[in-house]
């Protein structure tokens, strides 16, 4: 686990955060589990929010791993801004396409966070596959 370094152009506020570095391997995910239930606590998330959180971390980790090229890192990035926990996960792989937005597992994921979104970047010999969610505290409600 490394804590993110300063960037030039970044602020502070966006360097409030953790960043874990893993093999892309199932093993692994109980990791990204811990670390997404401890910043939940420390954030006075209730316990189903805390849980919610966990469970969503593993099923976006989960979907990259099975996305994966051999020997790729799974990179997974947590902030908390504004009562909320933002993690921001990637992974190498050969599929120059999102995950199936129409799965299973991406409908509970959708539906244990406030927001959820993946992408595909292009790289020199593959791609990075992105899935970002956002899972805020229910103090922190939109009014």
């Amino acid at each position: 686990m490394s804590h993110t370094e300063p960037q030039s152009g970044e602020s502070e506020s966006a360097l409030a955060g953790v960043e874990l570095r893993m093999a892309a391997e199932p093993t692994q995910l109980s990791i990204v589990r811990a670390v997404a239930a401890d910043i939940a606590m420390r954030q006075d998330f209730d316990l189903d929010s805390i849980e919610d959180l966990k469970l969503a971390v593993d099923e976006a980790c989960s979907t990259l791993i099975s996305l994966a090229t051999p020997g790729a890192v799974l990179i997974a990035h947590f902030v908390v801004a504004d009562g909320s926990v933002q993690v921001s996960t990637k992974v190498g792989s050969q599929r120059s396409a999102p995950p199936d937005r129409e799965s299973f597992g991406w409908r509970v994921l959708s539906a244990l966070v406030d927001s959820v979104t993946t992408w595909v970047a292009p790289q020199a010999d593959a791609y990075e596959v992105h899935i970002d969610l956002v899972k805020r505290s229910l103090g922190t409600v939109d009014a």
